[in-house]
C-alpha cells in the first residue's frame, strides 16, 4: 500500500465498526477533461462491494455527480449515495432516491449564458447536472480568471445557490447542499447510525465531508497533496486509494476464513 503524503499518516484499515464514505472523481477515478468518459476499474468496484458486505452495507458514495451517473458508473453495484453534493439522496441501496425537481428558471437561463462563454473560450466545458451546473477549464487553464469572473457575476442573480470551487472547475450548487451535511444525514440512518464515519476525498468540496467525519468521532483521508485540509490522514493518489480499498477487502476475506 502506498505511503502517506507529507504531514499526514496513511489511513489504517477499516474495522467492523466503520462507515465508509467515498468521493468519486479524483478519488476513485482520475480526472478527465470529459467527465462522461471515465470508467471505474472492475477490481476497485469489486473491492468496494466486498467492503460493503463486510460493513453491513455502510458504504456510500458522496459525489458532485447526479445519482443516475453514479449508478451507471458503478453498475451492477448499487450503493447508498448522495449526488450533486447531497442535493440528491439515497440512504440505502434498496431505497428510492430522493431527487428534488429542478424548478430554477434562473439556472436554465444561466446555462445559455455559460454555453456562450464556452463557445467564446475553447477548452471551457459546461456540464449540465439538472439542478446544478459546472464550468470546467482543465483543457484551458488560461481561461481560469475569465470563468471565475463569470461565475461570481452570475451567482448574484441565482437565488438559493452558492459557488463551489474545485480542481479546474467551479459549480453552481443548491445552497443547502454540501458533502458534510450529506454525511450527517446518512449517519442518522441505518445501516450507518452508531458507526465511526470515514470520509475519503480529494477536492475542496470534500473538506465539508472531512470536517463532518472528524466531528462525528471518525477520521478522514485526503487524496493528493492539496493544502490546507481538515483531513487527518492522506493517500498520494487514486492508485493508492485503490490499493487501500483492495487491502481492506482482503482483510475482510481473511477475517471470514478464520
Amino acid at each position: 500500500m502506498a505511503d502517506a503524503t507529507p504531514h499526514r499518516p496513511a489511513p489504517p484499515l477499516l474495522d467492523a465498526s466503520c462507515a465508509l464514505f467515498l468521493d468519486v472523481d479524483g478519488t476513485l477515478i482520475d480526472f478527465d477533461p470529459d467527465p462522461a468518459s471515465v470508467r471505474l476499474l472492475p477490481q476497485v468496484r469489486e473491492a468496494i462491494g466486498r467492503i460493503g458486505d463486510r460493513l453491513g452495507g455502510a458504504v456510500a458514495l458522496v459525489s458532485g455527480r447526479p445519482l443516475a451517473q453514479l449508478d451507471a458508473l458503478f453498475a451492477p453495484l448499487r450503493l447508498p449515495a448522495a449526488g450533486l453534493h447531497g442535493h440528491q439522496f439515497r440512504a440505502t441501496a434498496e431505497a428510492e432516491a430522493e431527487i428534488p425537481a429542478d424548478t430554477s428558471a434562473f439556472l436554465h437561463e444561466l446555462h445559455g449564458r455559460a454555453a456562450h462563454l464556452a463557445a467564446a473560450h475553447p477548452g471551457v466545458l459546461v456540464e449540465d447536472k439538472g439542478v446544478s451546473l459546472a464550468l470546467h477549464w482543465r483543457q484551458a487553464p488560461e481561461h481560469a480568471t475569465t470563468v471565475h469572473g463569470f461565475a461570481r457575476e452570475a451567482i448574484a442573480g441565482l437565488p438559493g445557490y452558492r459557488l463551489q470551487p474545485g480542481d479546474h472547475v467551479v459549480e453552481f450548487v443548491p445552497a443547502g447542499a454540501d458533502k458534510g451535511r450529506a454525511l450527517e444525514r446518512m449517519m442518522a440512518r441505518a445501516p450507518f447510525a452508531g458507526r465511526v464515519p470515514v470520509f475519503v476525498g480529494d477536492d475542496l468540496t470534500d473538506e465539508f465531508g472531512f470536517a463532518a467525519a472528524n466531528c462525528g468521532g471518525g477520521w478522514s483521508v485526503r487524496v493528493g497533496t492539496r493544502e490546507p485540509s481538515h483531513a487527518s490522514h492522506a493517500l498520494a493518489d487514486t492508485r493508492a486509494v485503490h490499493a487501500w480499498l483492495i487491502a481492506n477487502a482482503a482483510q475482510g476475506e481473511a477475517t471470514d476464513t478464520r
